[in-house]
């Protein structure tokens, strides 16, 4: 029997949603939220969840965040929570700044408060253009940078997020380095980044000058696209063709920074730095907050070139303010956490991978980890309705997960979640896997002929 019911109560949330709210991308299976509270969430029936989906990496450091984080919201609330810090000043979001670039080398120093992190990436894409005087970007296929208008130019991971939404910013994409189904059918190390050279051979040969390209615009790892990560020397390579135009490198860490791959930029696992880095999601510690940081050197944007009204709320600040205090006071700490964990838990997915060929591949940096399902081994055809069914018995029997990509699951569990958590999520993940396996096989393993002689 399974752990969670779901009553009339939640049944009625959700008839009232599909009634009252514009269609977003809600997940088939019925949670609402109620509270959270560490590893753990609960719905509006009182069913407790362990948590690996941080909320679609919100919660990093905890669901709901921490009592200090609280705590600082809640004092700032009572003096001032909005400040209109596009035409005054205020002292929280430069403290805030101040604290926060004191993670990152010291050539990074000026910062764009804004709302999410497709804000985020539009602040990118204008400052580039302003910055450079050029008016195209290039960016990846299977990406996802945003849903507004700039942002979504970048964006290629769903048609449906593009259908019927253009024209766009002039953006020309290429191929992101997704190894396991290589779409040049190459295999790497042996390809010599054939991916590269399709850039350099083709998009910059054939269809833009890459001296008219403002920024190249990437995620570290890709995110809605599936999880995906590139070889270890991949940016290098891609740095310094981006350089030799003169292009600006722009990192989205909207889903991967802040600790997500374990250090503060994911980018940083690859042994470069980028121009500029947007952030969102959990640097807001639960509130809206988009980031973009620019390097020192770069020249300012001129008054009045970009603004909004909300970027620097001083409720959002003083989270996120308490955050960073956190995070600088324990950073070594988190760092080893993130990278100890990770290696259980992947180490745990590779294991299953063994006993279950519907685990195609598991990736992964730090504690972004993910696994594609397919039917094949061989073919890699998508396992999309198997994926799908193994989510829903994972909520049911405690467990919340989100999906990426055609067939991929994510593991993204609060960075400071227990050992022991963990390992009872992940073993609700494999008892829904290893139910998955065996029915897709049963399914597909041909049926014995009954002996159509009577038996005597």
């Amino acid at each position: 029997m399974p752990k969670v019911k779901i009553s009339s109560k939640a049944k009625n949330v959700i008839e009232k949603d599909k009634k009252f709210i514009v269609t977003t991308t809600r997940e088939s299976y019925p949670f609402v939220a109620e509270s959270g509270d560490g590893d753990f969430t609960y719905d509006i029936d009182g069913n407790r969840f362990i948590d690996f989906s941080s909320f679609i990496s919100v919660y990093n450091f905890g669901v709901n965040a921490n009592a200090k984080v609280r705590t600082a919201i809640k004092n700032q609330v009572d003096k001032l929570m909005h400040s209109a810090f596009t035409d005054y000043y205020a002292e929280l979001p430069v403290k805030f700044a101040e604290e926060f670039t004191s993670l990152f080398p010291k050539q990074y120093g000026k910062l764009f408060f804004s709302n999410s992190g497709t804000e985020a990436n539009e602040a990118a894409i204008k400052f580039s253009k302003v910055i450079t005087k050029r008016n195209n970007i290039m960016a990846f296929y299977n990406s996802f940078h945003g849903r507004t208008n700039g942002s979504l130019s970048l964006t290629s991971s769903k048609l449906v997020q593009r259908e019927h939404m253009g024209p766009f910013v002039n953006t020309t994409h290429v191929l992101y380095p997704y190894c396991y189904r290589c779409p040049l059918h190459q295999s790497y190390p042996d390809c010599g980044f054939a991916c590269i050279d399709y850039i350099k051979d083709y998009p910059l040969s054939k269809e833009v000058s890459g001296h008219e390209v403002a920024a190249f615009v990437a995620e570290p790892i890709q995110g809605e696209g599936g999880y995906v990560v590139p070889p270890k020397d991949y940016f290098k390579e891609l740095k310094s063709l981006t350089d030799s135009y003169g292009m600006l490198f722009v990192s989205d860490e909207v889903q991967a920074g802040y600790f997500r791959a374990g250090k503060p930029a994911a980018l940083d696992n690859f042994g470069v730095h980028a121009d500029i880095y947007t952030f969102a999601k959990s640097v807001g510690a639960g509130l809206p907050l988009g980031i973009t940081m620019l390097k020192r050197s770069l020249p300012d944007i001129p008054a009045g070139a970009h603004a909004t009204t909300f970027g620097g709320n001083l409720a959002v600040m003083a989270g996120a303010y308490a955050l960073a205090k956190h995070i600088k006071g324990n950073m070594h700490s988190i760092e080893e956490q993130v990278h100890s964990k990770g290696r259980m838990i992947k180490s745990r997915l590779e294991k299953m991978k063994e006993h279950y060929e519907l685990i195609g591949d598991v990736r992964g940096l730090g504690m972004m980890l993910a696994i594609e399902l397919v039917k094949d081994r061989k073919t890699k055809v998508p396992a999309i309705e198997e994926r799908d069914s193994i989510m829903e018995k994972c909520f049911y029997d405690g467990l919340l997960m989100l999906p990426a990509g055609t067939s991929t699951i994510r593991i993204i569990p609060p960075l400071t979640m227990s050992v022991r958590n963990i390992e009872a999520g992940l073993d609700i993940l494999e008892r829904a896997v290893a139910e998955t396996d065996r029915a897709m096989h049963s399914a597909s393993a041909p049926k014995s002929r009954e002996n159509p002689r009577r038996a005597h």
